[in-house]
């Protein structure tokens, strides 16, 4: 009896010292788990930090180069540097849609099967003659109009790249505008009072193909193509490169809405091109 009792006093001690040592693991796991965050932080903000930095100054680089080569003036800047790169964007990537066009060669994204095939060519070069006239007297002397007001908001020192955040930030705040301006200008030109004056023009075609995403009367292309796009940069004093990128990015997206394809990786043009099917839906 007596070894009996000795045996079973370890046993007790070892029951009293078990929760002992799982709580004191738990807060030791807990603590490495802390250290673990801790540093794996402090290691992704030096990363996104080292990034960052890199980016800007490759940026800024980049930047520097082209204001080297084409001056700080910055009525060229403005006026003649927008004008010729959104043209640039606008007929090049409007070329890419235009010979899937012809070429049929992408059939299989097309948002309305059958049609434009072949393509009308003698409505579609007069469509682009028209394209070309509003892209010229009405666009170039649209720039030179609102660089006056962008000379009374203030021009950014040219030179200097915002931040990342900084452009995120505008952007949004572009987008925002934009949306606001467009769906209500474009509603009411649907308008039955009006919409055989102007806005009927843009729908002669009822299935749509890139270049006609300006095809429109010339007060439209005024009035709901620039304006709502154009604010925006003006309304919060925006850099040039800002502007030049949103500038580029909604010529990006007015060609892929018209292109009456859904092609991968990019957004769909169905909506829109419902639109122009149907002529009072999706605004």
């Amino acid at each position: 009896e007596g070894v009996s009792s000795l045996e079973e006093e370890p046993c007790k001690e070892g029951i009293k010292l078990q929760p002992i040592k799982t709580v004191c693991l738990a807060l030791g796991l807990s603590f490495l788990a802390i250290l673990a965050v801790g540093f794996r932080t402090v290691i992704l903000t030096s990363i996104v930090r080292f990034w960052s930095s890199c980016r800007d100054d490759f940026n800024q680089i980049i930047w520097n180069a082209i204001i080297d080569r084409i001056g700080e003036d910055p009525f060229t800047i403005h006026v003649y540097g927008t004008y010729i790169l959104t043209n640039l964007v606008f007929w090049g990537f409007g070329s890419l849609y235009t010979y899937m066009d012809f070429k049929l060669a992408a059939r299989e994204y097309k948002v309305q099967p059958g049609t434009n095939e072949p393509i009308n060519k003698q409505k579609f070069w007069k469509m682009v003659r028209h394209v070309a006239f509003n892209q010229t007297v009405i666009a170039f002397p649209f720039n030179v109009f609102m660089f006056k007001f962008v000379e009374m908001r203030g021009i950014p020192d040219m030179r200097v790249l915002p931040s990342f955040h900084t452009a995120l930030l505008q952007f949004a705040g572009f987008l925002i505008v934009e949306e606001i301006m467009f769906f209500y200008i474009h509603w009411l030109l649907h308008h039955r009072k009006i919409y055989k004056y102007i806005h009927k023009k843009h729908h002669e075609w009822t299935a749509s193909v890139a270049f006609i995403s300006l095809y429109c009367h010339p007060f439209e292309h005024f009035i709901s193509n620039l304006l709502p796009v154009a604010l925006g940069p003006i309304l919060f004093g925006s850099h040039i490169s800002v502007t030049w990128t949103w500038f580029c990015l909604a010529m990006l997206n007015t060609l892929n809405s018209h292109s009456g394809y859904h092609l991968p990786f990019l957004s769909s043009s169905e909506q829109h091109d419902f639109h122009h099917l149907k002529f009072n839906q999706c605004y």
